[in-house]
């Protein structure tokens, strides 16, 4: 496994991010799909003997109880010193008016709240799941500075938003000399490239660590068109994501099945390994809901793809409607 700095941190991370938005408990209003207790104890411990240190979660996924679960599986697994762990707030955990968002009220709970769970004391990365255009954003970041001054997280990131948002933010913690953003979870995969025209080349200028979300189109990159899983036959946001897809979107899955098939690997191993090879990534965020999920991903750091390979890739692509905002 290799480690690379988030962004120009001092914070080294594995190059494979997992996502453990499939763990938690069934029946908590969540995902079908979801991997109860056993099973993703057993996902993470494979993880880190792969050598993963770095595992991303949610306050609101299944109802907070990924979080639970990663906790209890990496004090059991690992020591603390030896892992980073990201947590996000801004969904809503609950029906009143101050559950969720991101004013100084709703912050200061949720992080209260995910250490709980999580069973820990601080947070290595905590980052907004999304942009709050209730809250100002002065606000919002002068909560997470005094969180982090309170010594309860370590750094703080971002997650998919407008790069002029984005900007903003970063300008208003360096006015006051409050903590920044360090980081960047976006969406993107050979399906999805909008980030490149602005969000990415601003992290790059940034030195913004990028740790992308989905970087396997919610596994519609994994398997020749046509083919479904009980997840995306289930999963909402997967209707919403790809209902408007482009014309040649096939096209894109087909030429990455045309790479695997060449190469004798499977088709994840090839959309992963094109993420990782795209420049100011960091770490992209691999979800699971089966163990081989895992060994695809830890396979695909062996998959060096080149030019021309990267080029057929990327040739079908066309243009798509801004996605993953304010979702």
């Amino acid at each position: 496994m290799e480690y690379v700095r988030l962004g120009k941190t001092g914070l080294k991370v594995s190059r494979l991010c997992l996502g453990c938005m499939s763990f938690g408990e069934l029946g908590k209003g969540w995902h079908k799909w979801i991997l109860e207790e056993d099973d993703a104890r057993a996902v993470i411990r494979r993880a880190v003997e792969g050598g993963i240190n770095f595992f991303d979660t949610a306050n609101i996924y299944a109802a907070g109880t990924s979080e639970e679960v990663t906790g209890r599986a990496l004090k059991d697994f690992a020591r603390r010193d030896e892992v980073v762990i990201a947590t996000k707030a801004h969904g809503a955990w609950g029906k009143g008016p101050n559950q969720g968002g991101l004013s100084r009220k709703a912050l200061m709970q949720a992080i209260d709240d995910s250490l709980r769970r999580l069973g820990t004391d601080y947070v290595d990365l905590y980052q907004v799941h999304r942009w709050d255009n209730n809250t100002p954003i002065e606000e919002t970041l002068e909560a997470l500075n005094d969180i982090v001054r309170a010594g309860k997280v370590r750094y703080i990131g971002a997650s998919s938003m407008h790069a002029r948002q984005f900007q903003r933010a970063l300008y208003v913690s360096r006015s006051n000399g409050w903590a920044q953003f360090v980081s960047m979870q976006n969406y993107v995969n050979l399906i999805y490239r909008e980030e490149e025209r602005e969000m990415l080349p601003l992290c790059r200028e940034e030195g913004i660590g990028v740790i992308p979300w989905s970087p396997l189109a919610r596994g519609k990159l994994t398997r020749p068109v046509g083919q479904e899983t009980l997840r995306s036959e289930t999963d909402v946001m997967n209707k919403v994501l790809y209902e408007r897809m482009a014309d040649n979107d096939g096209q894109v899955i087909g030429a990455v099945e045309q790479v695997a098939r060449a190469r004798g690997v499977p088709m994840a191993q090839v959309a992963t390994a094109w993420v990782l090879a795209q420049d100011g990534i960091t770490s992209p965020i691999i979800g699971v809901s089966k163990m081989e999920h895992l060994d695809d991903a830890l396979g695909a750091l062996d998959v060096e793809l080149s030019p021309t390979e990267i080029e057929q890739l990327e040739a079908p692509y066309q243009p798509h409607p801004v996605m993953g905002v304010n979702l």
